[in-house]
C-alpha cells in the first residue's frame, strides 16, 4: 500500500518506495550545478566524486559508505567524500538534500552528473560513475580552491 506523500512534498514514488525499503530514488543532473574543494572540504577526485550526506543515527549511512568506500578504492581517479549533514545545513539546504544517505555524483569538473537518495547497490554506483567519466570535449579547467 503506498504511504500518502504529505501536501506539498516533491518525493516521487521512488523515493516513497525508498522509505519502506531499499529501493533507491534517482535523479539526473541538477541544473549543471557545480561543487569544488570548498563546498566539499576537499579536493574533487581526478576522475570523478562519490559525495555522500549522512547523519550519525542513519544505519543505511553506514552501508552506503562502506559501497562507495569499495568503489572508489576500485576506480582509479575516484574520491569518496562524506558529509555530516548535521554539521553542513547550509550545504544540505542549498542541494536540497531531503534525507539521508544522499549520494551525489560528481564528475571531474564538479558537476552533479547523478543523485540518489537510499542505499545504493555497488552496480548502480558504478554504472553512475560511468557516466560521470565520460571524456569531456577538451582539457579540464583550473576551478579555484581545487589546489
Amino acid at each position: 500500500m503506498e504511504q500518502p506523500t504529505p501536501k506539498g512534498s516533491t518525493a516521487s514514488a521512488a523515493e516513497r518506495r525508498g522509505r519502506r525499503g531499499r529501493s533507491v530514488g534517482v535523479r539526473g543532473r541538477d541544473d549543471g550545478r557545480r561543487l569544488g574543494a570548498p563546498e566539499l572540504g576537499r579536493r574533487l577526485g581526478e576522475r570523478a566524486t562519490l559525495v555522500q550526506f549522512s547523519s550519525v543515527f542513519c544505519a543505511p549511512c553506514r552501508a552506503t559508505r562502506r559501497v562507495l568506500a569499495e568503489v572508489a578504492a576500485m576506480v582509479p581517479g575516484v574520491t569518496h567524500v562524506e558529509i555530516d549533514a548535521e554539521q553542513r545545513l547550509e550545504l544540505v539546504r542549498v542541494l536540497d538534500v531531503l534525507r539521508t544517505p544522499t549520494v551525489l555524483v560528481l564528475d571531474a569538473d564538479g558537476r552533479i552528473v547523478r543523485r540518489a537518495t537510499g542505499q545504493p547497490r555497488k552496480a548502480d554506483v558504478i554504472a553512475a560513475l560511468g557516466e560521470a567519466v565520460r571524456p569531456s570535449p577538451g582539457p579540464r579547467p583550473h576551478r579555484p580552491g581545487d589546489g
